[in-house]
This record gives structure tokens, C-alpha cells and sequence, in this order.
């Protein structure tokens, strides 16, 4: 059982779930609910559970927790971490050059430095305005895995690159999580710190702007998908461009401003939606581009957009309808989707169970009657058995869940204003445990000018200067609001 410490405290302080499972403990019998004069005995039933210590609930019923015996896991050392990854990045990079299979070890060293250094300092301790500073094994292992996108054709006789990709994926990992100058400061500090496993390059060099991998440019001309870095930053803006005029066309019609943050944004999510059982968090005020960047990556990357649309009397009954079509696409079809919901959709806190669920595990408990799922095997048999699957309920259930968590992407997003954010981030762990988080911080003057030039294009003007000007004035009175707001708070 995962997050045993994950039901609420009720009103008379005690946990229903947990009450149940203590009873079924203590006595081995559970009843039919259908007849409750019939009853089951249990028998030969070892129970195993885990618990999140920095989310949920931090009460847990002593009346169950007295049948188990309570083990402590820490954080593994450094020796061990070092172990376990750098197997991996060996046994990836053996048939690169020579001078990649001397950086490769290095660079889980350098990861397993900043991690250390971020886990352990207070400074990056979670509160209740930093919430989601979880750092813990998740983050090396993601890391890792976007190092192993790297192929040989695309790194020979390039280390460099080998090392600037890690520095993008520790930015993607951690920088991208934290709120406020100082924490990044301290951040880039322990970057450097872990740059010293790495002494042949140079920092200047390493983390020289711009600092952009993806994959999807190989994609726009036409080749195979290969993660690399982005050289020219007008090209990136052409491409972009491009593909938001096929969306137009194709789809809707989105009047996007692609200024260099917003497209920064763009290449973050693609890095989520690239990768299998990738689900990204993305934290920002209304406004300010979540849903329209998401629905650009999608089609960028070929993938379709799943929403739910909410009404009046949307209730639980409708999403779960809601989501067996989504399973059924993807686990059935193979369709690649992006699932995208907003914090406004989320009209009962139990609609997030079941998105708890589906990031957790990849699946939701009795989502399907029986009957459904004696359909849907049915329907997957072939391709199961061509891939060497066993023809056993079991076994093609699995293969079932597996298809659905490759290829169903969830994106998440939520506003942080309030509390709402932070309750239910504190109730349903997955929400950041099992994210990559991708925060739209304030736009800059520029994007602001850009957008006011965009929509006064549209006017009539003596002079292109009054133009300028007026949009000048407009991101002036933006930023001045904004300014404004932080003196009252403080």
C-alpha cells in the first residue's frame, strides 16, 4: 500500500481507510456487501505499506501502525547514488568516442554533488511559501534519463556539448522550481561547486546563453527526432513561427506573441512531452500562456489535446467517462495525448484521486467493469502477443497500463495565488513528486512591448514612433502596477 499516511483526518480524528484496513487486520474477516450475512476469512496475507513524510496527512492512526514494523529511509550516500547512475550513463555512452566515456561518470558525480548540497541546505528547506522545494532520488534519476537521449552521431568529439546538456537539465530539473533570486543564486553556487568534478571546462563556456536542448528541431526538418542544443535563437523563433501558422490554419486560430520567453517555455514543455510517462506542472497567474504553449507543443510534436469540459452538474460520474475515453485512446489506439487541466476544472478535490492516480501508478482503480476489461484485452491481444507478452489476463492488463503511461502526458495547469495550490499539493503528493515543474514567472519588458506592438499593429498611426511609443508607456504601466503590488506586500 503507497501513502498510507494519505487519507484525511476526519471531523472525530480518525482515517476511515486505515480503520478498515486495522480492522481487517485484527480480526481476518471482511463482509460481502451485497450479503452481509456472508462473510470471508482471510488467510496468509502479508501487508506492506510506505508513506510520504512531506505529504498527506502527518497524523497516521496509531491503532494501525502498531501491526507494522516502522523503518526509516533516508537518502542513500553518495557512494551508492554514484552505484546506481553511473552503471547507467557507462553502459549508454560505451559507443561514444573515448573522450565522452571519460565525462560521462563525471557528470553523475557533478549531479550528485548539487543534490547533495540542495537536500541538505535550509535555505532549500520546504515552508509554506516554498512548498514544492522537494528535492530527493526523482530529480538525479530524471536527469540521468534526458543525459541517455544523447546519440554518437550527434555528440562526436563533443564533450562539451555532453556537459552543457547536463547543466540544461539540472536548470530544467531544479532552476526552473525556485522562486526567488536568492535561492537561484545559492543554486547556480552549488552548480559551480559540482563544475569542479568537471575541471577541463571552463564555467563561461559551460553555462554560456543561449542554454537549450530539444528535439523536436530535427522533427520541423523532416528527420529523426535527436535531443540537441539550439545554436541560433532565430532559427528556433522561424520554426516556432512556422508551426504556429500550420496551427492556425489547422486548428484555431492563436494570436501568440513568441518573444524569447515564451518560447524558452515551449522547448521546456516539449522536454516534458518528449520523454514516456512525462507529465509536467506548470505554476503561473492567468494570462499568462500555460494552455496556448502547451497546445502549440502538442501539435508540434504530433500529439492530440484531451480536455474535459466542466459544466454545472460535472461531477465525478463524467470524468470518470471522461477518462476511460482517454485510457481507451491511448492504451488501445496508441494515440500520443496531452491531458490538459486547469485548477478551474477541479470543481470537487476528489476529481484530484484519480489524477493522483494516473501520475502515480498510471492507472485508476476500477476505472472499468469487468466486462470493459475483458474487451479491451481482447483488443490489445494481437499486439500484445507480437511483442512476446504472455497471453494471461495479468500480463496483458500490465502491458495495458504500461501502453497508457507512455503515451499519455498530463499537464497541469494550476494557479499560485492562494492557498488552494498548496493544500492540494500537500494532499495529493503526486502533484509535485511525479511532475517536472515548469513556473511562468512575471513576463519581461520586452515580451511586454512585443505584445502591445502586436495588438496596436492592428491601429492606425501618424508614425510608426507614436506606435513604440504608446507600447512603451503600456509596459511601463504593467511593470508599475506590478511594482506597486510587491511594496504593498511587503
Amino acid at each position: 500500500m503507497d501513502d498510507l499516511n494519505m487519507p484525511v483526518v476526519d471531523d472525530y480524528g480518525t482515517q476511515s481507510p486505515l480503520c478498515l484496513i486495522r480492522q481487517i487486520i485484527d480480526y481476518e474477516i471482511i463482509f460481502d456487501r451485497e450479503h452481509l450475512e456472508e462473510q470471508y476469512i482471510l488467510k496468509d496475507i502479508m501487508f506492506a505499506s510506505c508513506m510520504n513524510p512531506k505529504s498527506g496527512s502527518f497524523y497516521v492512526d496509531l491503532r494501525t501502525t502498531r501491526h507494522f514494523t516502522q523503518i526509516m529511509l533516508g537518502t542513500p550516500e553518495k557512494d551508492i547514488l554514484l552505484t546506481i547512475y553511473q552503471q547507467m550513463i557507462i553502459k549508454h555512452f560505451a559507443n561514444f568516442d573515448q573522450q565522452a566515456i571519460n565525462v560521462a561518470p563525471k557528470l553523475v558525480a557533478a549531479t550528485v554533488v548539487v543534490f547533495n548540497a540542495l537536500a541538505l541546505s535550509p535555505q532549500f528547506a520546504p515552508t509554506a511559501i516554498k512548498f514544492h522545494y522537494q528535492f530527493n532520488m526523482r530529480d538525479v534519476a530524471k536527469i540521468t534519463q534526458n543525459l541517455m537521449l544523447a546519440q554518437p552521431v550527434s555528440y562526436k568529439s563533443n564533450a562539451m556539448g555532453l556537459v552543457r546538456m547536463w547543466a540544461h537539465e539540472c536548470h530544467r530539473v531544479w532552476l526552473d522550481r525556485l522562486l526567488f533570486p536568492e535561492d537561484i543564486a545559492a543554486y547556480m553556487n552549488f552548480m559551480r561547486n559540482g563544475l569542479k568534478e568537471l575541471v577541463e571546462f571552463k564555467e563561461e563556456q559551460v553555462f554560456e546563453e543561449p542554454l537549450i536542448y530539444t528535439a523536436f528541431i530535427a522533427m520541423c526538418k523532416g528527420h529523426e527526432p535527436s535531443y540537441k542544443p539550439i545554436e541560433d535563437i532565430e532559427e528556433l523563433r522561424n520554426i516556432l513561427e512556422n508551426k504556429l501558422e500550420e496551427y492556425n490554419e489547422a486548428i484555431s486560430v492563436m494570436d501568440l506573441v513568441l518573444f524569447n520567453q515564451a518560447m524558452e517555455h515551449i522547448t521546456r514543455i516539449a522536454r516534458i512531452l518528449f520523454q514516456p510517462c512525462g507529465n509536467g506542472l506548470l505554476v503561473g497567474v492567468g494570462g499568462s500562456g500555460k494552455q496556448s504553449l502547451s497546445k502549440l507543443t502538442a501539435f508540434i510534436l504530433n500529439q492530440d489535446v484531451f480536455r474535459i469540459v466542466v459544466a454545472s452538474n460535472y461531477g465525478l460520474a463524467d470524468l470518470r467517462t471522461d477518462l476511460q475515453t482517454l485510457f481507451t485512446k491511448t492504451g488501445v489506439a496508441g494515440l500520443e495525448m496531452l491531458f490538459i487541466l486547469t485548477d478551474s476544472q477541479i470543481v470537487d478535490n476528489k476529481f484530484l484521486v484519480y489524477i493522483n492516480d494516473i501520475l502515480s501508478a498510471g492507472y485508476i482503480p476500477e476505472l472499468f467493469a469487468p466486462d470493459e476489461i475483458d474487451g479491451i484485452l481482447g483488443k490489445i491481444r494481437g499486439e500484445a502477443k507480437s511483442m512476446g507478452i504472455l497471453d494471461a489476463p495479468e500480463h496483458l492488463m500490465t502491458f495495458f497500463i504500461n501502453k497508457v503511461r507512455k503515451n499519455l502526458h498530463m499537464g497541469l495547469c494550476f494557479s499560485p495565488v492562494g492557498d488552494t495550490f498548496r493544500f492540494r499539493a500537500r494532499q495529493f503528493p503526486a502533484i509535485i513528486n511525479c511532475t517536472s515543474i515548469d513556473w511562468f514567472h512575471a513576463w519581461p519588458r520586452d515580451a511586454l512591448v512585443g505584445v502591445a506592438q502586436r495588438f496596436l499593429a492592428k491601429i492606425e498611426f501618424p508614425t510608426d514612433e507614436i506606435r513604440d511609443s504608446i507600447a512603451e508607456h503600456m509596459a511601463n504601466v504593467h511593470l508599475s502596477i506590478d511594482d506597486a503590488n510587491n511594496e504593498f506586500k511587503i
